[in-house]
């Protein structure tokens, strides 16, 4: 059974740092590119950032510099680190995995205050 939990949100001012982790079951992790998306209050879920196999990253030009994705495959967790935040980076975060990508985590809710 797949499962993705996300955790680490939470209230924090413009230019403060929260770093989200996700951990998942049922994934072969290790053999699993994971993404990060995000869903700002009243807009549809956007891509944040990606992580390969052989841990290649890319990320949104809205994030690059500010956040850094991460993965341990012994651990079947990926993180994100997000510095310098903007207001505009407020909404649920989830991560996603390439091999199952119908699967879906609760979420875990970011609010940057101004």
């Amino acid at each position: 059974q797949v499962q993705l939990a996300e955790s680490g949100g939470g209230l924090v001012q413009a230019e403060g740092s929260l770093g989200l982790s996700c951990v998942t079951s049922g994934v072969d992790f290790s053999s699993s590119g994971m993404t990060w998306y995000r869903q700002p209050p009243g807009k549809q879920r956007e891509w944040v950032a990606v992580i390969t196999t052989g841990g290649v990253t890319k990320y949104a030009d809205s994030v690059k510099g500010r956040f850094t994705i991460s993965r341990d495959n012994a651990k079947n967790t990926v993180y994100l680190q997000m510095n310098s935040l903007k207001p505009e980076d407020t909404g649920v975060y989830y991560c996603n995995s390439g091999l199952w990508p119908n699967y879906w985590g609760q979420g875990t809710q970011v609010t940057v205050s101004s």
